[in-house]
């Protein structure tokens, strides 16, 4: 997809990945943190559906991306599939890489992490790059989202996001959005020229400009509609409810488990 100004996303790394992790980011910050956090463990409670759902969201993502070339005769559905392929492998294992280099225990739910962000990065730039742009990208992202996930929610410390919203979908989707421009091929998709293999450094520019005006857009229009929420139905419940669990308190029911 190009839009009117020329920003390239192809099967939206900005207008759905970019713009959760955003709404995310500031639901986190008006919401607060989670009771007794920094204290408790909160830990997930079971690995095995979380390897079950990222390996239904890996197979789900090729009909997403893939799916965006509408047709297949060109070969750009098959291309799409195959850089979503190569950047979630590459982003899964660096993920993995830098748990074992910098905290020397990798582990399963890091893995599935990056597999995730790499899903992400290749979003907006499945139809447009190479086998080998897929890798950079995959790579690049599994550092890039490991970092801001891992360390750079914890310096910070000011907003509690549990499930590394904006660490994976809103980082990596503007680290893919940034990274479309840079390697961008017109032999693999004639509307798209990047700047790394066509010398086109203007779409570096349009890049940057998609991703700001997309995070200013969605966190100026959430935290509009938060405030309004927020000061007529609430947006928290309460610290009973919070602590003896949402499911059982707001749908009568029990994860198992």
């Amino acid at each position: 997809m190009v839009g009117k100004a020329g920003a390239l996303d192809f099967a939206g790394g900005t207008v759905v990945h970019l713009n959760a992790g955003t709404a995310g980011l500031v639901t986190a910050i008006m919401l607060g943190k989670r009771k007794g956090l920094g204290t408790e463990n909160f830990a997930p409670h079971n690995l095995a559906y979380s390897v079950i759902g990222a390996s239904l969201l890996w197979v789900g993502w090729f009909g997403f991306n893939a799916g965006s070339a509408v047709e297949s005769h060109d070969g750009q559905a098959g291309m799409a599939a195959a850089a979503t392929q190569i950047a979630t492998a590459a982003a899964g294992m660096t993920w993995m890489a830098m748990e074992w280099i910098i905290a020397k225990k990798p582990s399963v739910l890091g893995m599935i992490s990056g597999a995730v962000a790499g899903l992400v990065a290749i979003t907006p730039a499945s139809g447009y790059v190479n086998p080998e742009g897929a890798l950079i990208i995959g790579v690049g992202v599994g550092i890039v989202c490991y970092v801001a996930a891992v360390h750079v929610k914890k310096w910070l410390g000011f907003y509690d996001d549990s499930l590394d919203c904006w660490g994976v979908h809103g980082v990596g989707g503007a680290f893919g959005a940034i990274m479309t421009g840079v390697l961008a091929s017109s032999k693999i998709n004639s509307a798209s020229k990047g700047w790394l293999l066509d010398g086109n450094i203007g779409q570096m520019t349009l890049q940057f400009e998609d991703v700001a005006a997309t995070f200013v857009y969605c966190g100026v229009v959430t935290f509009i509609i938060l405030a309004v929420l927020k000061y007529t139905i609430g947006i928290r419940v309460s610290e009973d409810v919070e602590v003896e669990g949402l499911d059982i308190n707001l749908h009568g029911e029990v994860v198992p488990g």
